[in-house]
């Protein structure tokens, strides 16, 4: 899952993405509205963390422009108007989640990834494919019944292979999904993190290599 922080706050958005990356998220910031709408541009985010009060392009005008883009991209909108009236204003607006400062970043993560599933077709509370079972609430992996420890990247990928259910997953979108923009697109990364990810799953080898397309989960 992928996720974009826009909060003109700088300390509480580092603050934000450092605590959201020690989950098995990809996050960008930014501090800006005019950035905010740059980002959502070129990646595709899954969900987005709105302060509603940002410079340059007010947030109610971000999230405006999601609506009206058709972007799949799901939007929790953070703001210290805690009224009724501000908190159903923005759920007109077009906001998905509406969260009040201050909050509780476990509130905070348990609603992203909330609306992260609703961001894309409902999968079930667990993923499984060829023996493997992975519990996406839990960070739980388990492969033939014998419980498997993954890194957070490891978890991630994993995560997005059976996601797809068999399908090839392009090397691209693995690392659109699971690691963020200040990754090196030329980097290996994505193949390293299969190689370890494969060796502890153990033989036989599930995770079938695609030449020239990407991976998929046989």
């Amino acid at each position: 899952m992928r996720v974009l922080i826009a909060e003109d706050e700088r300390m509480l958005a580092d603050s934000i993405a450092e605590g959201l990356r020690d989950e098995p998220l990809a996050v960008d910031v930014v501090y800006d509205g005019d950035a905010a709408l740059e980002r959502l541009g070129v990646h595709d985010y899954d969900v987005l963390v709105l302060d509603r009060d940002l410079p340059v392009v007010h947030g109610d005008d971000v999230c405006r422009a999601v609506v009206e883009s058709g972007a799949l991209v799901r939007v929790l909108m953070l703001t210290a108007a805690a009224a009724v009236p501000a908190r159903v204003d923005g759920l007109r607006i077009g906001a998905d989640d509406y969260l009040t400062k201050p909050f509780a970043f476990e509130e905070l993560v348990a609603r992203i990834l909330a609306l992260g599933r609703r961001a894309r077709p409902a999968a079930p509370p667990t993923l499984e494919r060829a023996g493997i079972t992975l519990d996406p609430a839990h960070r739980e992996v388990y492969r033939d019944g014998r419980y498997v420890r993954l890194a957070r990247k490891e978890f991630g990928l994993l995560a997005e292979l059976l996601r797809a259910d068999g399908a090839v997953v392009p090397a691209e979108r693995l690392l659109e999904k699971v690691w963020d923009e200040h990754t090196d697109p030329f980097t290996n990364t994505v193949r390293v993190t299969l190689m370890k990810l494969r060796r502890k799953l153990g033989e036989p080898a599930v995770i079938e290599t695609v030449p020239g397309v990407g991976y998929r989960i046989r």
